[in-house]
């Protein structure tokens, strides 16, 4: 497909109010700032202001009655995405805010849709797509690969904490690290505390982005932000050493790869692996195309009381998000035609997916949890038998060699 990428300027401002909004319909502001007026004299607003509450809703209202009118339809459980099929040819757009990626494998049709997104919102076509949301974009039509990857964004962060210059680390955490919060200082210094948090907050949106391999360690840093001690800042060069090393990793999805168009993933749990409370960590990745389009690492909300329950539970998320990408491809155009296939290493998590029985040793296990078993009933996801050392979502449950 071609793909195309335009910015919407001033998106809010091109917005209408909404219906309730205001005083019977009606937005008022007082005189801005600078301006000396009549304490009297208010204004009436004609159009949504940067600022405002409803000011997203009121844009997102009126950019999809526009993608409505051109018969456009939403996809999935997504609301920001849409599909379409103009003469025979199907067209798909993804919006963040007000910047839109659209696609097609007809040229003419494109730069025609394109163009009447144009007329109806002021805005700029910033050609193809090379560049979205900070993440660097490479397509090699002939090859049939994309790739992504933030490297630009990865070097500044390690140019800004006086990083680039450094030897580097082949493993995000060192083996075996668990941090704690007795390492906590209840006092840490304001430029310590400033770095930390700028060490912590650029590390997000890698992982966000382009990095599941940053995910645990991310994961990690992340609970000690508010009280940062040496320990904890030791980690983060850590994962900034590491990270020179990797700077220019890219994730690339090939069309020849294993099972293409086809979502399947891995799942696992580090039962009571927090160090401050016996709660489990849970890691999940989702792949497509030979490469993840899903990651997540990230502590329960409760404390399992079995390693089955902590698989079981992270088995059920990793569910929960099959099924919502599985209804996005399928209104993309790429039918799910068997079941996901998720690989587990244990034995009784697969067991309670697939028998109806309520075991003595799951009595306690929350009832929502049991999602999977619907979905493994309904042929949706298939939990997979795997040996944990061949389980890579291990590495987004603790810190690996």
């Amino acid at each position: 497909m071609f793909t195309d990428h335009v910015d919407i300027s001033q998106a809010f401002v091109q917005g209408e109010l909404l219906p309730g909004d205001g005083h019977n319909g009606n937005v008022y502001i007082s005189s801005p700032p600078g301006y000396e007026e009549n304490s009297r004299y208010i204004y009436r607003l004609l159009k949504p202001l940067y600022g405002m509450p409803s000011a997203t809703r009121a844009w997102h209202t009126t950019m999809s009655a526009f993608l409505e009118r051109e018969g456009c339809e939403t996809v999935g459980f997504e609301k920001s995405m849409w599909r379409v099929v103009i003469d025979g040819h199907r067209i798909l757009l993804g919006a963040h805010i007000d910047d839109f990626v659209i696609a097609c494998a007809n040229r003419p049709v494109l730069d025609a849709f394109r163009k009447r997104l144009l007329e109806a919102f002021e805005g700029t076509y910033e050609g193809p797509l090379e560049h979205y949301l900070g993440c660097e974009i490479a397509r090699d039509p002939v090859a049939g690969t994309t790739t992504l990857s933030q490297k630009h964004y990865a070097e500044e962060i390690l140019r800004s904490h006086g990083f680039w210059d450094i030897p580097p680390r082949n493993t995000p955490m060192k083996p075996n690290t668990r941090l704690s919060k007795d390492d906590c200082d209840p006092n840490p210094k304001q430029d310590f505390h400033r770095r930390y948090r700028g060490i912590e907050g650029s590390l997000g949106y890698l992982v966000t982005m382009t990095r599941p391999d940053l995910a645990w360690s991310y994961s990690e840093l992340s609970k000690y932000v508010q009280f940062p001690g040496i320990a904890h800042m030791e980690a983060a060069e850590h994962v900034l050493r590491y990270l020179r090393d990797t700077w220019n990793e890219s994730i690339a999805y090939t069309c020849g790869s294993r099972k293409p168009d086809e979502l399947w993933g891995w799942v696992d749990a580090d039962w009571a692996g927090d160090t401050d409370t016996p709660r489990s960590h849970t890691g999940c990745i989702l792949m497509m195309n030979g490469v993840p389009i899903y990651w997540k690492s990230c502590l329960l909300h409760f404390v399992s009381l079995s390693t089955s329950e902590a698989e079981f539970v992270a088995a059920s998320q990793a569910g929960q998000e099959a099924l919502y990408l599985r209804e996005t491809l399928k209104d993309f155009g790429y039918q799910q035609n068997t079941a996901t296939e998720i690989y587990e290493d244990n034995l009784a998590c697969l067991a309670v997916s697939e028998n109806p029985v309520r075991r003595k040793f799951s009595r306690h296990i929350d009832i929502r949890c049991y999602f999977m078993r619907e979905l493994v009933k309904a042929g949706f996801v298939k939990l997979i038998p795997l040996r944990t050392r061949k389980m890579v979502a291990d590495a987004l449950t603790k810190s690996l060699p």
